[in-house]
């Protein structure tokens, strides 16, 4: 795996450009995460797990935040490069609400040009080298950032929700913001791409499983965190990660 800073006029925008390489076929547990996330499959192809059958990831796509864990499956020699947004960043280069995403996977071909996709793999195809095609994959957003102001209302409650580790009432937000609660929902709701409810149950999961295995304490965490007792816990955590507590941190 190779990490790549954004250059300086995307970073309020995207966290990382990530390049995933694969020699052998793997599966990946894909858990729920805070931000957009655009896919560019390089080589090799990359499959969802679906409970109907899997379903092959689109060359050009971009997914939405969702509340369950996905299962991937890379086929041997894939290269594919992940472009992360920061929370509310995927809204200045795409003209729709952004929880019009949740839960789903849809190819880049809804919001840009055919010709301009075409242009994009012509370039992704000549440049040698893995930082070769990040700079053209930067290059193709820089050409289209459409709002060069972030919310900043909506960027210090994400933050104010990830400092105090999903652990917040919405409406003491709101009002700490001094905005209407169905305001500032549907603002958000529009930039980051969810509830502000359901951001905060995700920022709360990821922050209880970064405490490691199941255990007393964790359970006590989860407590305080607001689950109702363990089965409760147990159950959102299974939903979450696609596995049991016992077995997920098992796989570590």
């Amino acid at each position: 795996m190779q990490i790549f800073e954004p250059a300086s006029c995307l970073n309020p925008f995207i966290k990382a450009f990530t390049v995933v390489e694969s020699n052998g076929t793997f599966v990946s547990r894909l858990l729920p995460d805070t931000s957009v996330v655009a896919a560019i499959r390089l080589q090799g192809r990359v499959h969802y797990q679906q409970e109907n059958g899997n379903s092959c990831l689109p060359v050009l796509s971009i997914s939405g935040l969702r509340k369950s864990v996905k299962i991937a499956e890379y086929d041997k020699n894939s290269v594919n490069m992940l472009v992360q947004f920061r929370e509310g960043g995927a809204a200045a280069f795409f003209d729709l609400p952004m929880h019009e995403l949740f839960e789903l996977n849809v190819g880049l071909d809804h919001f840009f040009k055919s010709s301009e996709l075409m242009l994009l793999q012509e370039h992704l195809e000549a440049a040698g080298s893995i930082p070769g095609k990040v700079n053209v994959v930067q290059q193709f957003f820089i050409a289209r950032i459409r709002d060069r102001k972030p919310d900043l209302l909506i960027a210090h409650s994400v933050e104010k929700i990830k400092v105090a580790k999903g652990i917040v009432s919405v409406k003491e937000l709101s009002d700490d913001l001094y905005v209407s609660l169905d305001v500032f929902e549907k603002r958000f709701r529009k930039v980051v791409g969810t509830t502000p409810k359901q951001f905060a149950d995700i920022v709360r999961m990821k922050a209880l499983i970064g405490q490691g295995p199941l255990t007393s304490h964790l359970l006590e965490s989860a407590l305080d965190a607001g689950f109702f007792d363990q089965s409760h816990f147990i159950k959102n955590f299974k939903k979450f990660t696609g596995q049991t507590p016992g077995e997920f941190f098992g796989d570590l």
